[in-house]
């Protein structure tokens, strides 16, 4: 019994040793999870002064394409995105009451007309009979105010019925210029007033991009500085431009002055409504381009002085290191580094207080 007992005694001592050694090997196989860590390259001053604002692409002439009387629309052959040609009818209002004035207004110069032609015979007999002297000379002046009478009747009804030509035309919308329908107002059987904009037409000519830029660096953007264009649509093409107009108010509802860009030999891929970061370098007075500087979020200090935390990699993985550094200016781009850290490195930007020497994190953008 002794015996049976002391060998129950090992078998469960054994199979507790190993659910023991199984756990522990389950707990060595939980990884700790990486950090994600916010970085930025080191850059030389000389290259870190830029600065990126987003704007929008947009026609240089942009149309807002309206009736020039109110009316009930019956017609309108337009689509965003549409190609049309300048003197194209792109939309047309009910006109009845229109033609119907310019029938009326017809009739009235035909009438006008029969009365001058009855008139001019008239005073050309007057004149006839006064010469034998069968008429008095009031007769024959009679006869010829009657004929001054309906001349200039002639004439009001003439520029009337050419008014009212004119007006028939209000009613239709033709194609000012060649170019692309950006946008839908209006559908057909909506009534309309005069000058109510019922589509927008961009011509097909130069692209401009309008962006915001914020009050602290608007003093800065010049007339006529070159700058650097980043369209995503294009496959991030870089492009150049030039600043053409800088507010000096800024824009109704918001806190950024508004900036125009001209494109220089845009790609004709370029359309209107398209994003794009414009990038401006600015120099500011005391920089110097041979020195690296770094944002004020990668510089941290504690009772050794100053630091950052410099990105390693080593293969597939990345580590952080604490790294003294010397810290020279600080400018709008952040602090000079004068000894510590080299262009090109990466150098983490947030959460310095949280990160241990030789902590394993992940790059996050």
């Amino acid at each position: 019994m002794k015996t049976l007992m002391k060998i129950l005694t090992i078998t469960l001592m054994t199979l507790l040793g190993i659910s023991l050694m199984a756990c522990t090997d389950k707990e060595q196989a939980v990884e700790t999870p990486v950090r994600p860590v916010k970085y930025t390259t080191v850059e030389l001053t000389g290259n870190a002064n830029y600065r990126t604002f987003s704007g929008t692409t947009v026609s240089k002439k942009t149309i807002n394409l309206s009736f020039r009387q109110p009316g009930k629309i019956t017609r309108l052959d337009m689509k965003i995105g549409q190609k049309v040609v300048e003197g194209q009818l792109l939309a047309q209002l009910d006109n009845t009451q229109s033609r119907l004035a310019f029938e009326q207004g017809q009739a009235q110069m035909n009438a006008a007309e029969s009365n001058l032609n009855t008139s001019k015979l008239t005073l050309d007999r007057t004149k006839k009979l006064y010469k034998k002297g069968s008429a008095s000379l009031s007769d024959l002046e009679q006869a010829k105010n009657g004929y001054k009478t309906a001349e200039k009747a002639f004439e009001a009804a003439e520029k009337g019925v050419a008014m009212l030509r004119e007006q028939l035309t209000y009613g239709k919308i033709y194609a000012p210029t060649d170019g692309t329908i950006s946008s839908l107002i209006s559908e057909v059987d909506e009534n309309v007033g005069a000058g109510q904009p019922v589509a927008v037409l961009n011509s097909n000519g130069p692209m401009e991009i309008n962006l915001g830029v914020p009050e602290a660096i608007i003093n800065k953007v010049e007339k006529g500085m070159t700058v650097e264009v980043v369209i995503s649509a294009l496959d991030n093409k870089v492009m150049k431009g030039k600043v053409v107009e800088v507010a000096t108010a800024n824009g109704r509802m918001s806190a950024t002055y508004p900036v125009v860009v001209d494109l220089i030999n845009p790609d004709a891929a370029v359309k209107s409504g398209m994003a794009a970061e414009v990038a401006m370098s600015f120099k500011e007075k005391g920089l110097d381009a041979t020195i690296p500087m770094v944002p004020a979020t990668a510089v941290g200090e504690d009772s050794d002085g100053q630091f950052v935390f410099l990105i390693e990699q080593q293969n597939d993985r990345y580590r952080v290191i604490k790294q003294p550094v010397t810290i020279g200016k600080l400018f709008t781009n952040g602090f000079e580094i004068l000894s510590g850290l080299s262009e090109g490195q990466y150098v983490a930007t947030a959460g310095l207080q949280t990160l241990l020497h030789h902590q394993e994190v992940k790059l996050k953008n």
